[in-house]
């Protein structure tokens, strides 16, 4: 089995039961680290619910990370612009960086819109920045995945879990998900530099949070996202920025009362 980012040769690196049932094989990259399952047939059944049972930290995730993108939106792109938070779920963080004060909209072709209606994107605009959180390890084809949505933007800002060089085994990291069996794509900083590279990007990373961009952050930001509580500091960074924005929640209501 080829690597999907880099079409080195894979190794296998251990077999585990998925769905409590099936026996999957994992292999890892060598050269770029990326990891991945066997062919993944079983993801009809895996998503026969898109929200699986044991994702506890959804509502948790999504108020981190209206925080933390609120900071890089302010700090490094265009805050008057048009968002689109990709494979959105349930629509939470769409209403939740609404309520800050951004023009986000959502997009999830597997889950239904519950908190974000009337704010469905359309996958024919361009937006400043699409946002994709716990979604990559989810990708059958990541570069595929990609480059759909480069057909939207020139920056990702994405969540996940990095896998380290030498794959951890199965039991010692509970990102391998195998018990919901979604998770069948795990990446590394290295991949994500051949990914950027595939496709003339720059590639930041914070920890679990990443950015692929065509924009030039330029030395003193790129220096500043190279630090190691970068995060932190955009999380806390929020609540210096928050009080300068306008909600959207009153326009937003006020919006669907004047269509009536």
């Amino acid at each position: 089995m080829n690597c999907k980012i880099c079409q080195n040769e894979t190794s296998k690196i251990f077999d585990a039961i998925v769905l409590y049932k099936y026996e999957v094989s994992y292999f890892q990259c060598p050269k770029c680290g990326f990891a991945q399952t066997e062919k993944p047939y079983w993801l009809d059944e895996a998503y026969e619910s898109s929200m699986n049972l044991s994702d506890t930290g959804v509502m948790f995730r999504s108020e981190r990370m209206s925080k933390i993108t609120t900071s890089l939106i302010t700090l490094f792109f265009n805050s008057k612009g048009i968002f689109l938070d990709y494979a959105g779920g349930l629509g939470v963080f769409t209403r939740q960086m609404r309520d800050i004060g951004f023009n986000y909209y959502w997009q999830d072709p597997y889950t239904k819109n519950v908190l974000a209606r009337g704010f469905e994107g359309d996958l024919n605009k361009k937006y400043e920045l699409v946002t994709t959180f716990e979604s990559f390890e989810h990708f059958e084809e990541p570069l595929d995945e990609v480059e759909k949505i480069l057909k939207l933007t020139d920056t990702i800002i994405l969540t996940t879990d990095l896998i380290s060089k030498k794959a951890p085994k199965h039991e010692n990291w509970w990102y391998y998900g195998s018990e919901h069996g979604q998770h069948i794509a795990f990446h590394s900083k290295d991949s994500f530099k051949v990914m950027a590279t595939k496709f003339g990007l720059h590639y930041h990373n914070m920890m679990n949070v990443h950015i692929l961009t065509r924009k030039k952050i330029g030395f003193i930001g790129t220096t500043f996202l190279k630090f190691k509580f970068a995060k932190h500091i955009l999380y806390l960074g929020f609540f210096f920025i928050n009080p300068f924005l306008k909600s959207k929640s009153i326009e937003d209501m006020n919006s669907f009362y004047s269509k009536k």
